[in-house]
């Protein structure tokens, strides 16, 4: 299985993708054809990351929304239009293809992206559709050749994830890349990761020592005075902060706005209109005496459903990684506060949405083995918990320990650990 960006369709055979590539170079054939030179297209800044794959490099850049204005004249994302820049250098002999699908199923041809910020028919303004059509990335990179140019994609802040699928003769090739783009206030970003623990407060244990050592954590996330227990800590994760970042991100997980002025008001109209807001603020829980270190949540279709999951450094080591204790829970409503703006209902079979995590990074790939640790303690249907703003909660009282990665592993090789419980 090759590793895919939100995106959860298995490759077809290399015969597919030969007949695949004949008939794109046909497309190509009738893409070219206009007759207008042909030109590298620049970077759009100076944040550029490359990988190589056999005989293909790959270099990308995504601009931001000062940037995009600058090298469009127009406001782009506010028509939910982010340009990707690439460039493909075919280090080989034969020609190779493009496919501009697997960065993003959605995206804009040059003339759609023209037509929508002209808003009128696009043949009305030649000038600019040439100039779209100009900076656009084309398909075919010849043997020996290098193509640089601008997809034009669906608008991801923060964090933008993406595949670049290039066809050869026989050959394909797949670079997965993950890029922050400017603009963003975002509440991970904030954390001084060096300065949490001092080096005598870091313990590295092993798999029995781990075991102890969550089922010693607290049972739930606390107040600010850390006097009041609320939702359980149901989650813990073993993985460097990379594996956490990528693997989440792969998995179609946003990350979250630090609460300003900007992002409050945001939330405000999303939960007045029902409309999704990917980077809505996180409010603040407590472990350890200090707020979550990061906070992460997967959009549906408005900011009152969404799943949202909170995560704390902790000091263990196991094998060299770090060791996160968190909390997860679906959102089914919200209702506004004063001092947050909203505040969501959860719904109350929080093993449901812990299910749903392990679910989720394992058709992303990010997942490479998991168990259970005892938890909270076991809450029944009949007799559930309450959390800090009074929702009902009943669980196993379980937490699902999943051992992350930033690079892509299997789904039929993920390693389920005995760790003691069974939920």
């Amino acid at each position: 299985m090759k590793l895919l960006v939100k995106r959860r369709i298995t490759p077809g055979p290399v015969a597919t993708m030969i007949c695949l590539m004949q008939f794109m170079g046909a497309v190509v054939l009738a893409q070219d054809s206009t007759g207008s030179a042909r030109q590298q297209v620049p970077p759009p800044n100076d944040r550029q990351f490359v990988n190589t794959e056999r005989n293909v490099r790959v270099t990308t850049a995504v601009p931001s929304a000062d940037e995009t204005e600058e090298i469009f004249g127009a406001k782009l994302y506010r028509r939910n239009i982010q340009p990707v820049w690439l460039q493909i250098e075919n280090l080989g002999e034969t020609t190779l293809m493009f496919l501009p699908v697997g960065l993003d199923e959605g995206y804009f041809t040059p003339i759609e992206t023209s037509y929508r910020l002209q808003g009128r028919i696009p043949v009305l303004n030649p000038v600019t559709n040439q100039e779209f059509y100009d900076n656009s990335m084309r398909l075919q990179i010849e043997g020996g050749t290098v193509r640089s140019g601008y997809i034009f994609t669906r608008l991801d802040e923060g964090t933008k994830s993406f595949n670049v699928d290039v066809l050869g003769e026989g050959e394909q090739y797949r670079m997965t890349f993950f890029v922050p783009v400017p603009g963003l206030r975002l509440d991970h970003y904030d954390v001084d990761w060096s300065n949490l623990y001092h080096e005598d407060e870091l313990n590295e244990v092993n798999l029995e020592g781990l075991v102890a050592g969550l089922e010693a954590l607290p049972c739930c996330v606390t107040d600010e005075k850390g006097k009041n227990n609320g939702d359980p800590l149901n989650i813990a994760i073993v993985g460097d902060l990379k594996d956490v970042h990528y693997g989440f991100i792969r998995a179609g997980w946003d990350e979250t706005e630090t609460i300003y002025g900007s992002s409050l008001m945001k939330t405000f109209k999303s939960a007045l209109s029902g409309s999704e807001y990917r980077y809505s603020p996180v409010s603040a829980l407590y472990v350890f005496g200090r707020a979550q270190d990061v906070a992460l949540q997967k959009a549906r279709s408005s900011i009152n459903q969404r799943n949202h999951l909170r995560l704390w450094l902790t000091p263990m080591r196991y094998k060299g990684k770090p060791v996160w204790i968190g909390q997860i829970s679906r959102d089914i409503g919200v209702r506004l506060t004063w001092k947050t703006i909203t505040t969501h209902k959860i719904d109350p079979d929080v093993d449901e949405t812990r299910e749903f995590l392990l679910e989720d990074l394992a058709y992303a790939q990010s997942l490479v083995k998991f168990g259970y640790v005892r938890g909270v303690g076991e809450a029944p249907y009949d007799e559930p918990r309450g959390n800090l703003t009074g929702d009902p909660y009943f669980t196993d009282g379980f937490r699902i320990v999943m051992f992350v990665s930033s690079q892509p592993a299997d789904i039929s090789e993920i390693e389920i650990v005995n760790l003691g419980v069974q939920p």
